[in-house]
């Protein structure tokens, strides 16, 4: 998810920007905007107008009388955005059943005398995505197959109200509860600090594995200190949908600095790659099989390093820092593959809680799926693709792994109502409150209930989907438009409190299945939390939601 569905993303928030930030925009000569009794008209060329300078003109009544400056400026911006997106997956992806459901959403806005709505925003969208640029309102607006295209702003402002609603009341159920989270005199020193660099020099080298049974190649980074201890588990790395293996770089050097061996590999199914092909229109953005596939990826690199930590190595060895081919095993006894600790980001954090045990239950996804997906988050709007899995139930359980960190994990449609009971083992979940692509609510906080102890449920106040990102890859956000959906993220030099507190309960995580696991322990408390917040990023650590909590999680989940 590090790219965020991305072709969901290019047509649901272009699509719906224009009626949640802006509402007046569409028409293929003409748009009409009617709120209530009122209507008002704008050309295309004054549309065309408005997004070369940048500013709305003050004659238009509705815009000056109904928006505020900052709905202008969000309307501007809309119609100034392109999304590269070519013409044949915008048609595969609104010929599936989650794109013919968001359209039917938006006929609802846009208003028409004959009942050719659903037909006529799919043409525009599909004509649209032909320009060269990119696709844009302003190209959906010169597609679409009428000389005057009608919006209806009430409408559009119910529709854009209940977009990613587990956002929204992840932000009400944070002011709820947030005083029930604060320490009680906290402690106010530590003996020493987890998150500072280790003492090892730390060396990574590319390892490309074939599975010749699943006919997936998958490349693996290794990183590995100079004193690599066998007593310290062995790190997975397990990156988020439409991402890279390093995106977590920073922290698999900071890990390995400490003498631990981090396997970062990448999902050929889901990767950076496997996006950037579909927004060609060469593959779709996840197949259904990528539930079950990831977990299986993760089983088979441990079973290859199994084998390289007895025998010479027969695959080529790449030193990442040296571009150097490397000829001999520098892996032979260094692998822990028998204790494992799989660390996963969005997508990936699902990944981590299947293969510590979490059970896939996808009946009551696929009752779910069936309902307007507009309301949900992109998260959710992921888990909906499993709902073309043959089966409702999968166990893709590694008996190697023996604890979990889950990073803004999917969890809320895929495991079902018991799926997370089955985990076998210790599980760390790390939430962010302003995250608009898993919400915290829905996909962390409500699900943390059902997961046996020992668990540990971590806040970051105000943290948003891509903060614990490595900064190498998030420097486009600043480009972003702020969606209901996505944009608005805290990354970079913003963030770096949050990754700092990050390595520290991450490495003293993995030191709980070490012989120094009680020296770490008190760095996974609320007094750490505490210790380590800053004035931008309180941070908040339980390991059970507090029972007046889940009386208020209960309200709020079932409001769905």
């Amino acid at each position: 998810m590090a790219r965020l569905w991305k072709i969901a993303v290019s047509l649901l928030s272009i699509l719906s920007i224009s009626q949640l930030k802006v509402t007046p925009v569409r028409a293929a000569e003409k748009v009409v905007l009617r709120f209530g009794p009122f209507t008002e008209s704008i050309s295309l060329i004054e549309l065309q107008s408005i997004a070369n300078q940048g500013e709305v003109p003050k004659n238009f009544k509705i815009y000056t009388k109904k928006l505020s400056s900052e709905e202008g400026r969000l309307f501007v911006e809309a119609l100034k955005t392109k999304i590269p997106i070519n013409v044949v997956a915008a048609s595969k992806l609104l010929n599936t059943r989650i794109g013919t459901t968001i359209l039917k959403d938006l006929n609802a806005v846009i208003r028409r005398k004959d009942k050719a709505g659903v037909q006529a925003i799919r043409a525009g969208a599909v004509l649209g995505a032909t320009a060269p640029e990119g696709f844009s309102i302003l190209n959906f607006i010169a597609a679409y197959p009428s000389k005057r295209l009608e919006i209806d702003l009430l409408q559009a402002f119910k529709f854009t109200q209940k977009l990613n609603l587990a956002f929204w009341r992840t932000q009400e159920f944070m002011i709820a509860i947030s005083p029930r989270l604060k320490a009680k005199n906290p402690r106010l020193s530590f003996p020493f600090d987890p998150s500072q660099k280790g003492n090892d020099q730390v060396q990574i080298l590319e390892l490309k594995l074939t599975d010749q049974k699943r006919n997936r190649n998958i490349p693996v980074d290794i990183y590995q200190g100079t004193r690599v201890n066998t007593e310290k588990p062995l790190i997975v790395f397990s990156h988020g949908l439409g991402s890279v293996r390093t995106e977590l770089t920073y922290l698999a050097k900071h890990l390995a600095s400490h003498g631990y061996v981090v396997a970062a590999l990448e999902h050929p199914g889901s990767n950076e790659a496997n996006t950037n092909s579909a927004i060609q229109g060469q593959n779709r953005i996840i197949q259904p099989k990528e539930f079950l596939e990831r977990p299986r990826d993760i089983s088979f690199v441990l079973d290859e390093l199994t084998k390289l930590n007895k025998r010479p190595v027969n695959q080529q060895l790449i030193n990442k820092q040296l571009n150097q081919t490397v000829n001999q095993n520098p892996f032979q006894g260094r692998f822990a593959t028998n204790k494992v600790m799989v660390l996963g980001y969005s997508f990936g954090g699902g990944t981590a809680l299947a293969i510590a045990g979490g059970e896939l239950q996808l009946e009551k996804l696929k009752e779910r799926c069936q309902e307007k997906l507009t309301t949900l988050s992109l998260g959710e709007g992921i888990q909906c693709v499993a709902q073309e899995l043959p089966k409702n139930r999968y166990q893709l359980h590694d008996e190697r792994v023996k604890s979990v960190i889950a990073l803004n994990p999917i969890s809320s449609l895929i495991f079902g109502g018991t799926g997370l009971s089955k985990i076998k083992v210790p599980t760390l979940v790390l939430a962010a409150s302003a995250d608009k692509t898993t919400p915290a609510l829905t996909e962390q906080i409500a699900s943390f209930t059902e997961i046996p102890t020992p668990k540990w449920l971590v806040g970051i106040i105000g943290g948003t989907h891509l903060s614990l990102k490595d900064p190498s890859t998030t420097m486009d956000q600043n480009r972003k438009p702020i969606t209901a959906l996505s944009g608005g993220e805290v990354v970079g030099e913003q963030a770096k409190d949050i990754r700092k507190y990050f390595q520290a309960i991450a490495l003293a995580f993995a030191f709980q299945l070490t012989p120094e696991a009680e020296q770490y322990k008190l760095f996974l408390t609320s007094d750490y939390a505490h210790f380590a917040s800053t004035k931008a990023f309180p941070f908040r650590l339980i390991t059970e939601i507090p029972s007046d909590a889940k009386g208020i999680i209960k309200n709020f989940v079932e409001k769905q």
